[in-house]
């Protein structure tokens, strides 16, 4: 292939104006025709020469060896234009020119000199010329290899050719420039591969992209494999086109293009592998630059700061400090872990597709940087546990002190609750601080020992990096041995406090108990008095009834006995427990008087009642015996009325307590009791004596009946007798005519009195 030794784009101008072009058509010889349209105006000859030489540069030398057919096209110009052009083919293309067809115009020149001058100078000129008619030229050329301007049906379009040749040129040149670029490149890595450390990274930039290279001249290809480049599929008039295709043989333009990407193909796939083997050289360098820079500062910067810092801190805002600074250096630390992560995981992508050489390169800077890491890791993360252990420590110390402030401030306070549900009271929040003492100091001991733990777990710096003083550990564990030794020897002596006000405030709750047991003695005492003189009011109906409720009021006596003893036990306890206390302000105040004088007011009671029941016992007995003798001495019946009128008269008779009315109404509310009391109210004595005076009728009737018995047996003394039966009869209906005037006299007291006592209560 002769290679291109003119340019289109330096003749653009030129060629646009069509002086002359290859259609593409071949003579019957298979020569190529060259077609020169003339036109009226003056067609400049340098350059027509210009063209004529740009447009014979393009055919191969096999091509040209068949001759060319030349058109003259005269039909629009004028002889002497025609001769010239005709004359200058000689010195253009003298050898290669075959047949010169020359199109005469209708009105054509003279024929003889035209004929003459070319029959002359065929000699001379070395071709032949002949002039034809535009409709007689398909006697030498085929119609299908004729353009539409002399009749045939080859299309043909100047400004696509001259579009299609500008780029094929292009492409000629750029991919004629590249490939030696890239051979260059390519031939000069061969030798800097012996000398590594020759840097060639200049010489790897072509001038021109491949890739862009390599698509324009798939699309030329392609233009050039569908016949539209310099010519396009033929066929017009009716006539098939030939098989073969022009530009294919005798142009030459697609086994060029073919060849020169064939060969731009090789050579970019060497130059890709080139500078996938340099850009994977220089990543790894760029690796293990950024390893080693991640190394260094870990090693160097970050190991300083964490050697520098190794205090525990002696309080809680002294461990929030030193955690916000360990903080800080964690934040440093991240941007490097950072870097790491994003390391390993290129150094992970280029294992998975690495020579053997490389891989083993790429594992020793991924284990270094690993070891590295997680070492520092290791030690950042040792840092932050034994700082949040000794934050927790220093926080329960804290607590724990302020719970000992609290107990103690508890302990130190007087002791002067009102009663013993307050004592209670307090003596349970007493142990209930004890207890949160205890378990915030067996949280402490849990704390202090983590800490001890995690200091003395501390991952150990290489020997040539240990530069922290080993006095610095040691103090931080003297510290927190002190401040657990410390915290126990306040708790114990709090705690010695506690048992001791613990014994002191049982003490008290034992007294407010007693005290609170001895009122309730009284109290018990008092409702034994109050139902003694409200319920014990009957004395039955007869003997064994009346000996029953002595029986029962014996045991009630019993009871009100052991209550007494109970509350003089109490007050007995009350005055040690003032004593042990040293509680002078404390006595039993007059719960003594009180308890000694419902006593006495007791015993009274029971006494006067129980003498009642014995007179209620004797009188029921002789009065049975009385009422179930057959014979009855007088005597007899005497000595039961008598023993029933002393009955009668006790019952009318009033208590009189020896305390007297003003000390006894000043403890009225023990019983609400006045210092002459009765048993039972008005209406339940009356009903008392009632079954007295009967008992007493039945006697006097027993009396009658002897009386009568005896008037039977002395007739003479029967008068004597009814009138004195008479006359007792008539006393003892005075009598108890009397006896209910005096029963409505002290029902009249009685209201007397209520009313004076709701006055009394009202004010």
């Amino acid at each position: 292939m002769s290679g291109v030794t003119m340019e289109a784009s330096s003749l653009l101008p030129i060629l646009k104006k069509k002086l002359a072009f290859l259609s593409g058509g071949k003579d019957r010889r298979s020569g190529l025709i060259l077609t020169i349209p003339l036109n009226s105006d003056q067609t400049s000859m340098e350059e027509l020469s210009a063209t004529l030489d740009y447009l014979l540069s393009i055919p191969s030398d096999k091509c040209k060896a068949r001759g060319f057919t030349v058109i003259v096209d005269g039909r629009r110009s004028q002889w002497n234009i025609v001769k010239t052009v005709v004359l200058m083919l000689q010195n253009v293309i003298p050898a290669e020119v075959s047949l010169v067809c020359v199109v005469k115009p209708d009105e054509f020149w003279d024929k003889k000199v035209t004929h003459f001058c070319f029959w002359k100078e065929k000699d001379r000129l070395g071709f032949e010329v002949i002039l034809v008619s535009a409709n007689k030229l398909t006697r030498y050329i085929e119609p299908c290899q004729l353009t539409d301007d002399f009749g045939g049906s080859l299309d043909y379009d100047h400004s696509d050719w001259l579009n299609k040749r500008l780029v094929f040129e292009k492409f000629t040149k750029e991919s004629t420039s590249l490939l030696d670029e890239l051979t260059i490149i390519n031939d000069s890595d061969k030798s800097a591969s012996v000398d590594k450390d020759k840097s060639t990274d200049g010489a790897l930039l072509p001038s021109f992209d491949p890739e862009t290279v390599l698509q324009t001249g798939h699309e030329l290809l392609s233009e050039l494999q569908q016949r539209r480049f310099n010519g396009s599929e033929g066929g017009g008039g009716g006539q098939a086109a030939p098989a073969w295709c022009p530009m294919e043989e005798e142009l030459l333009a697609q086994p060029q293009v073919m060849k020169l990407l064939d060969s731009l193909r090789e050579q970019y796939t060497k130059y890709q592998e080139l500078c996938r083997q340099r850009s994977k050289r220089a990543q790894l360098d760029e690796i293990h630059a950024k390893v080693m820079q991640v190394v260094n500062w870990l090693q160097g910067p970050g190991s300083e700061l964490l050697k520098t810092q190794q205090t525990i801190g002696d309080s809680m805002r002294a461990a929030q400090a030193l955690q916000q600074k360990h903080e800080e250096i964690e934040s440093q630390h991240s941007e490097w872990f950072a870097v790491y992560v994003e390391l390993n995981q290129q150094i992970a992508a280029l294992l998975s597709a690495g020579e053997e050489e490389e891989v083993a390169e790429l594992k020793a800077l991924q284990q270094q940087l690993s070891d590295v890491c997680y070492q520092q890791a290791s030690q950042l993360e040792t840092r932050q546990n034994v700082l949040q252990a000794a934050h927790a420590f220093h926080s329960t110390t804290q607590e724990l002190s302020q719970q000992l402030d609290g107990l103690l401030g508890m302990l130190c306070a007087d002791v002067s609750p009102a009663d013993g549900a307050s004592i209670q009271q307090n003596l349970k929040l007493l142990e209930e601080k004890l207890q949160t003492v205890e378990a915030g100091l067996s949280s402490l001991r849990q704390k202090g020992t983590l800490v001890l733990e995690q200091m003395c777990g501390q991952s150990p710096w290489p020997l040539e990096e240990a530069e922290s003083p080993p006095g610095e550990q040691q103090d931080n564990v003297q510290h927190v041995q002190a401040v657990m030794e410390e915290m126990e020897l306040r708790k114990q002596r709090c705690e010695d406090m506690v048992d001791v006000r613990r014994l002191k405030m049982l003490q008290m709750v034992q007294l407010f108990k007693c005290e609170e047991d001895a009122l309730q003695a009284v109290e018990w005492l008092g409702e034994l008095l109050d139902a003694l003189l409200k319920t014990h009011v009957r004395l039955g109906d007869d003997s064994q009834e009346t000996r029953t409720m002595l029986d029962k009021h014996k045991k009630f006596v019993d009871v009100a006995q052991s209550t007494y003893d109970y509350g003089r036990q109490l007050l007995q306890a009350t005055v040690v427990l003032c004593q042990s206390l040293r509680c002078t302000t404390r006595s039993s105040g007059d719960t003594l008087p009180r308890l000694n004088r419902v006593w006495k007011q007791f015993t009274v009671s029971a006494d006067e009642r129980q003498q009642r029941l014995e007179l209620a016992l004797n009188f029921h007995t002789m009065a049975e015996k009385v009422l179930q003798q057959e014979r009855v001495e007088v005597e007899s019946l005497d000595e039961v009325d008598s023993s029933g009128r002393t009955l009668l008269d006790r019952l009318a008779l009033p208590l009189i307590f020896p305390d007297g009315c003003d000390r006894y109404r000043a403890n009225a509310a023990f019983g609400h009791f006045r210092s002459e009391q009765f048993f039972g109210s008005p209406s339940d004595t009356a009903a008392t004596a009632e079954g007295v005076r009967e008992r007493l009728l039945l006697i006097e009737e027993r009396r009658l009946q002897l009386q009568e018995a005896r008037l039977l047996r002395d007739e003479e003394d029967e008068e004597e007798v009814v009138n004195g039966l008479e006359g007792r009869l008539d006393v003892i209906g005075e009598e108890l005519s009397e006896k209910e005037e005096q029963d409505e006299e002290e029902k009249e007291a009685e209201h007397r009195e209520e009313d004076l006592e709701r006055a009394t209560q009202d004010c």
